[in-house]
């Protein structure tokens, strides 16, 4: 499949998404008349949304998963890492090109700040801070790469993130240019949030020790809403999304976050 494919049927899967979780449902048959493809294109794109664990599948069409899974479920790094990979490469391009060479910049746990790391491997003497034994892997394992690496330490999550009391003592005694936060949920009332207590807490105090903050998250983050909140979307400076996220997800975004970078838009 084309990286065109790929987008469109990321772009199709995010307005099923928008429309199950605003209706409450949605049928096959109403999915194929609004979206014009076929009742086969709808059912996979239903299957790879149930994949990725944002919608329940039931006879003839797709629910919400319940609030009590979208709020408290955390899966693990390997999962995370098969969804919305064209996106999160997209979202990781650009992401890149605001680092400059000799910045001081951090990096959070997560599988879109894993693929930001992998695009700053040539960005030269950078220091790196980091709550990701993943994100700090890719510069170690980089032949000739300059960066200096800081690892927070701490207890490790289901998704690969170091936090509590050592990371959060870390982290606060350190000051850096530039914030990339990965996130499980982006809402308007909710603003970001995770499943773990501890990584809001560590990922709070990553805010606080940053000159500007910069979002990842994909278009299947928006409307969810973990357990923990840990900022809003007013103290984001920019949050960057991919192609995918709907015009009136934008719309919103763009209402409470000073900047909105759309990536994979020519």
């Amino acid at each position: 499949m084309s990286d065109n494919q790929n987008l469109l049927a990321e772009q199709r899967r995010a307005l099923i998404l928008d429309e199950v979780r605003r209706r409450g449902g949605a049928r096959v048959n109403e999915l194929t008349r609004r979206l014009n493809v076929s009742d086969m294109t709808v059912r996979r794109d239903l299957d790879a949304l149930a994949r990725q664990g944002v919608i329940e599948k039931v006879h003839g069409g797709a629910v919400p998963v319940a609030d009590t899974e979208a709020r408290t479920h955390e899966p693990g790094f390997e999962a995370k890492s098969a969804l919305a990979q064209g996106a999160k490469e997209e979202i990781a391009r650009v992401a890149a090109t605001m680092v400059l060479p000799g910045s001081a910049i951090a990096l959070s746990g997560g599988t879109t700040t894993y693929a930001v790391a992998r695009r700053l491997l040539d960005v030269p003497e950078l220091t790196v801070v980091t709550n990701s034994v993943r994100v700090a892997d890719v510069f170690h394992a980089a032949q000739g790469s300059t960066a200096t690496v800081v690892l927070t330490g701490g207890v490790r999550t289901p998704s690969d993130a170091l936090v509590g009391p050592v990371a959060d003592r870390a982290i606060g005694s350190l000051h850096f240019d530039l914030l990339f936060l990965g996130v499980h949920g982006v809402s308007v009332e909710a603003g970001l949030s995770t499943p773990n207590l501890a990584e809001a807490e560590t990922n709070r105090r990553l805010i606080r020790s940053a000159r500007r903050v910069v979002v990842v998250a994909d278009h299947t983050k928006w409307g969810t809403v973990a357990l923990g909140s840990f900022a809003r979307l007013d103290e984001v400076d920019t949050l960057v999304t991919d192609a995918g996220t709907p015009e009136a997800v934008r719309a919103q975004m763009a209402e409470h976050v000073p900047g909105l970078v759309v990536a994979g838009e020519a």
